[in-house]
């Protein structure tokens, strides 16, 4: 909570012009019924119809006071919250944007996108009430207390006996309204998650007749939020009641002393009107109050889970560079990985990995679903550190290399990549200021000619995750991107698949002739596509069972041998 609120130091300033001209507005109102009570008691009597004109303008311009000045607070509290919450929704995306990815996997996709949009709703909601609520509703409960003890000592003291009362019961329904609203946006995740499955896999859930049976594991989802979330409610809300009836009980008190007090002629019947009055203030204040808790309550809880985000320290974080003198431009020495370390695996998710690339060469990998090929990438891109061994490019290792220089290195297309819905030149610049002749030249080099075939060319629109573009066309926009800055290592990761034979051909050797001094690294299920890589790696299970070119490899390794009759048999 205490970084949250950090956030409304630059507006420290109009914080308190706004808490000000609330305060003023606030007091303001509290003199109406007095002001009633004095025209009653003081002024009517004595038929001076003047001074009952003179202080109806008093009331008028008081409430005008008021009205004014609780609109312009409420808004600037507006504008004040408006600009805390940009501020906190930035400094929070940008944090996301720079954790690695196993913080990432911890705090899991869907956390991190609930937290970014309701949870900074309900920080928002936070800010603005208390400083609406927040100021108005103890002015108007003091304020009211005091006024009123001036009025009528005796009718107050009984007002006065119900507070504890209402404080009780006030502090112990909030204490446990933090943990409860935690839950529910714990649940708010889960139904998040649940969303992204759905659409990303709306066509397969489409081609197998599974509508109904989503919809049911959705209303799984949906029921529990909606329980926790009425849960929380129920118990926040038990304040409402109880406090009506404290107070409703106070007020009938109040009427019959009140009543006693006038007939035995010690009190005036102006000042139980005025009395009644601000009665109904102190109870709307309380009301507010109650509010407040409720609204402070989620706020607190969702301000909690944003501060893990912004708490967290961020990694990796460089070491000593070490650089060394070396023949080989990337090298893995013996490397182990597992991503669920803290699970006591008993096997690794990659074993004992070694390879030695010299600039310029090409390496493929190729192995069955799940045996580690992409795991490889992530962890020469440093997405994830290897538990043991070395990862070194250039003769350097890679947590003496920074983040941001480390990945300008690198042209790469991943196994599931997007496209924005953006033009096609925006998708492979991708804000790297690139001209249109690199663009179109980058294009040419991944086979994308059809992109000059398009209407308006690189200014042509693409859809949400370019559903407007095939597969193949997809993958080729794809490569363009990563060819288009001309990297140091180029990465392709299994992107060739919906490209037909000649296509794939054609690209490698488009990739062999303009990009000779560009280390590649190439994951596929072909072998057709890393037939002429300079070294081969096959895995199984997270262990490289063969290594060695195309030829030493039919040689030594049984299962590329039969990847390859398999495969190859297929072509002829």
């Amino acid at each position: 909570m205490k970084t949250v609120l950090q956030y409304l130091r630059p507006q420290y300033a109009r914080l308190a012009l706004q808490l000000t001209i609330k305060f003023i507005g606030t007091i303001t109102e509290l003199f109406l019924p007095w002001m009633l009570s004095l025209i009653l008691d003081d002024v009517v009597p004595q038929k001076d119809m003047p001074q009952v004109y003179l202080w109806g303008i008093f009331m008028l311009l008081a409430a005008t006071v008021a009205l004014l000045g609780n609109v312009i607070a409420n808004r600037m509290s507006t504008r004040i919250s408006r600009r805390f919450t940009e501020k906190l929704r930035h400094d929070a995306f940008a944090r996301v944007s720079y954790l690695s990815s196993r913080q990432i996997d911890g705090f899991t996709l869907s956390s991190l996108i609930s937290r970014l949009t309701s949870d900074t709703y309900n920080v928002h909601q936070m800010v603005d009430r208390m400083q609406r609520l927040g100021v108005r509703a103890p002015i108007l409960l003091l304020g009211g207390i005091i006024v009123t003890f001036t009025l009528e000592p005796v009718l107050t003291l009984v007002l006065v006996a119900t507070l504890p009362l209402l404080g009780v019961v006030v502090f112990s329904v909030s204490r446990r309204g933090v943990p409860l609203y935690v839950r529910v946006q714990s649940a708010v995740d889960a139904m998040v998650r649940k969303v992204q499955e759905n659409m990303t896999g709306v066509r397969v859930i489409k081609a197998l007749s599974k509508t109904e049976y989503e919809k049911g594991r959705f209303d799984e989802v949906n029921r529990e939020v909606v329980r926790r979330d009425q849960h929380a409610g129920a118990v926040m809300a038990t304040t409402n009641p109880v406090m009506s009836l404290l107070l409703n009980l106070g007020l009938t008190a109040v009427v019959v002393v009140g009543a006693f007090r006038v007939n035995a002629g010690v009190s005036q019947a102006g000042k139980i009107i005025a009395f009644l009055s601000y009665f109904t203030i102190i109870l709307n204040a309380m009301m507010m109050v109650s509010r407040l808790f409720m609204i402070y309550s989620k706020g607190a809880a969702s301000a909690k889970r944003i501060e893990e985000i912004l708490e967290t320290p961020l990694e990796p974080v460089p070491g000593e560079a070490a650089p060394r003198t070396s023949q080989y431009h990337v090298e893995f020495r013996h490397v182990n990985f597992s991503y669920n370390k803290a699970k006591n695996k008993t096997r690794d998710d990659l074993s004992d990995v070694s390879f030695a690339l010299r600039r310029g060469q090409t390496l493929g990998i190729i192995g069955s679903t799940g045996s580690g090929k992409s795991t490889i990438v992530s962890l020469l891109m440093r997405f994830y550190d290897a538990d043991a061994g070395e990862i070194r490019i250039g003769g350097r290792r890679i947590e003496g290399i920074s983040e941001e220089e480390l990945h300008t290195m690198f042209g790469v297309v991943f196994q599931n990549d997007f496209i924005l819905a953006d033009s096609i030149r925006e998708n492979i610049d991708f804000g790297r200021g690139l001209s249109d002749e690199a663009l179109l030249l980058a294009a040419r080099l991944a086979q994308a000619e059809f992109i000059e075939e398009k209407e308006g060319g690189l200014s042509h629109m693409l859809t949400a995750k370019g559903a407007n573009l095939s597969g193949g066309q997809k993958q080729r926009l794809l490569i363009a991107r990563a060819l288009a800055a001309k990297p140091e290592i180029l990465v392709l990761d299994d992107c060739s698949s919906a490209l037909d034979y000649k296509t794939d051909k054609a690209l490698r050797s488009a990739l062999y002739h303009n990009f000779a001094d560009t280390t590649t690294v190439i994951i596929a299920q072909r072998i057709s596509s890393i037939l002429n890589a300079d070294h081969i790696l096959v895995l199984d299970g997270g262990r490289v069972i063969g290594a060695g070119t195309h030829e030493q490899l039919l040689e030594t390794c049984p299962d590329y041998r039969e990847i390859y009759d398999v495969q190859m048999g297929e072509v002829g």
